[in-house]
């Protein structure tokens, strides 16, 4: 069975809905292995349509903005592709935010609608937060928020059966939708363009203020169609989707990548290694998402208990450098034999590059594959912008239909990242190989600078992984009166394993450059991360400086 036919730039979220469940109306679209769900791509059209319904009686145009801040629920999945039928603007909010950082993205994003559940560790976590930042709320009427923090924000919408002050029920807005008709519908999704801003995310915001990512039609779908091709996914196939829906990796890679294809959506409300297992051997998945950490754990608990996971080919493992014995294992142990590796960012929808079904082992782990489809990719010298010979590390620079139509209400942010040209410069630093392949050796701001030599965390850290100790390893620079910066290596030990200082200074000896052989070696139990999963940098950084004491050499050092 082929996937759908799908014209890029010249089709809405909306059509695709449309065409599934003309094509394959009965073939499973939807499925939730713990809440017992099964609903064919028919159903699910019409749920998304009872979606749409209830946006519309509340009074929400084309082009407005409806924010949504809940794990991977299954009303968020009918609400991403519900806004999509009526032509609303959906803004994704990280599950991690609290008052300071909602207040933010909310009042930047100028949107008039939040959809919000109870929180995932507490059940009125979420509730706290928003009362927090809109105390009105206890007092007004569902719909006739006045908000002083707020002023947009006229409706909260909450995803339960309790009765909240203030606030409309989900089961509130459908009933609403009813009185909207058919016709009023039809006209709303005739007038969606594919060029329109449909979706608009935050950058995760490891440094400086999130931004809001505006992402068209063409956009999510073009990128959508190019990954999935990479994956050779089809209407036989399934996909296990445990990464959180608020970012890209989730709603584009995730559920979109499922749609243009026709692919079943086995989602995971939240995340643990049993539950992915689960979802694979019930749904019978042939797909599985995650970024390595998840990988790590799913392979811990195999060892634990049996599961079925025969059916599992491909998927994508994204987020951070993928250890070369951990894909090993998910080829091996998991039977994702051809498991992708998939490079970009929120600003180019996100995928940029991504290793094909046929590559070698090592290519998926040494590389982070080629251009996708129909996409431009180019290495430039950070300086000069001049472009650079193959195998000479510069920033990597893309171009093509899946770049984001901007930064919304910062143009001066949007001009520095998308040049004059339509190349969006990523930041990253990276190495084209003569058949195209990139590597990617860090962030520009990531570059350590010891004594005038330039280091590359990526190097150090993937030398670092085949100790037979080691499960995890981030590699970052702290202030150095004497050098500029020093290099730290933050090591997360495998269970059981024990290790010191000294031993992994003596496994490097002679084995690295010295003055890319860490200067301190710091042990530590879980990183930081973003809510999608990405390490913070950032904080490991500000860590080891205040752990080692190094506030005065970074005064001292940029004096």
């Amino acid at each position: 069975m082929n996937p759908p036919e799908i014209a890029v730039g010249q089709t809405t979220l909306s059509d695709i809905i449309e065409l599934l469940a003309d094509q394959f109306g009965d073939n499973s679209a939807l499925e939730y292995h713990s809440l017992g769900i099964k609903n064919n791509f028919r159903q699910f059209r019409d749920i998304c349509d009872t979606a749409a319904r209830g946006l519309m009686a509340l009074g929400v145009k084309k082009g407005e903005h409806v924010a949504i801040w809940a794990n991977n629920i299954p009303e968020w999945v009918h609400i991403q592709y519900g806004s999509a039928r009526m032509g609303a603007v959906l803004v994704t909010v990280n599950t991690s935010y609290r008052s300071f950082e909602l207040e933010y993205l909310m009042k930047q994003s100028d949107s008039t609608t939040l959809l919000l559940t109870g929180g995932i560790r507490e059940a009125d976590e979420y509730l706290k937060v928003i009362n927090e930042v809109c105390p009105e709320l206890k007092e007004c009427s569902p719909g006739e928020l006045e908000c002083k923090k707020l002023p947009k924000l006229k409706n909260v919408i909450y995803f339960g059966k309790e009765k909240i002050p203030g606030m409309y029920n989900w089961s509130d807005v459908i009933k609403l939708g009813e009185k909207i008709t058919e016709g009023e519908l039809e006209a709303r999704k005739a007038s969606l363009h594919p060029d329109d801003v449909i979706n608009m995310q935050y950058t995760s915001g490891t440094t400086g203020f999130p931004k809001g990512v505006m992402l068209t039609h063409t956009n999510l779908i073009g990128n959508a169609k190019s990954m999935a091709e990479c994956m050779t996914l089809t209407p036989e196939d399934a996909m296990c989707i445990p990464v959180p829906f608020f970012h890209c990796f989730g709603c584009v890679i995730g559920t979109l990548c499922c749609l243009v294809s026709g692919t079943t959506m086995a989602p995971v409300q939240s995340f643990t290694a049993k539950a992915v297992l689960e979802t694979v051997e019930s749904s019978r998945c042939s797909a599985v998402l995650g970024v390595p950490t998840m990988f790590i754990a799913e392979l811990e608990e195999m060892e634990n208990r049996e599961y079925n996971t025969s059916r599992l080919r491909t998927g994508v493992m994204a987020g951070s450098p993928c250890p070369i014995e951990v894909m090993k294992a998910v080829v091996d142990k998991m039977g994702a034999d051809e498991m992708t590796i998939v490079y970009g960012q929120t600003e180019a929808s996100p995928g940029i590059t991504q290793t094909r079904a046929g590559d070698s082992l090592e290519l998926r782990v040494t590389t982070v594959g080629s251009a996708l489809p129909n996409v431009e990719v180019k290495i430039i010298h950070p300086e000069t912008g001049k472009e650079c010979d193959r195998g000479i590390q510069g920033e990597l620079c893309s171009k093509g239909y899946h770049v984001m139509k901007g930064y919304y209400k910062m143009d001066e942010a949007t001009a520095k990242t998308i040049d004059r040209g339509k190349w969006l410069h990523t930041g990253d630093l990276a190495v084209m190989d003569e058949n195209g392949y990139c590597k990617i050796t860090g962030r520009i701001t990531d570059m350590i600078i010891r004594g005038g030599e330039n280091i590359y965390p990526r190097e150090i850290e993937e030398f670092l992984y085949t100790h037979p100790s080691i499960k995890d390893v981030q590699v970052v620079g702290v202030p150095s009166a004497k050098y500029g910066e020093e290099v730290v290596a933050y090591v997360q030990l495998k269970p059981g394993a024990k290790s010191t200082h000294s031993s992994l200074k003596e496994f490097c000896k002679n084995k690295i450059a010295f003055h890319k052989i860490p200067t301190f070696f710091l042990f530590i139990d879980d990183y930081p991360t973003t809510a999608s999963g990405k390490i913070q940098k950032y904080k490991l950084r500000s860590q080891a400086t205040e752990e080692l004491q190094r506030e005065n050499d970074s005064r001292i050092a940029t004096a």
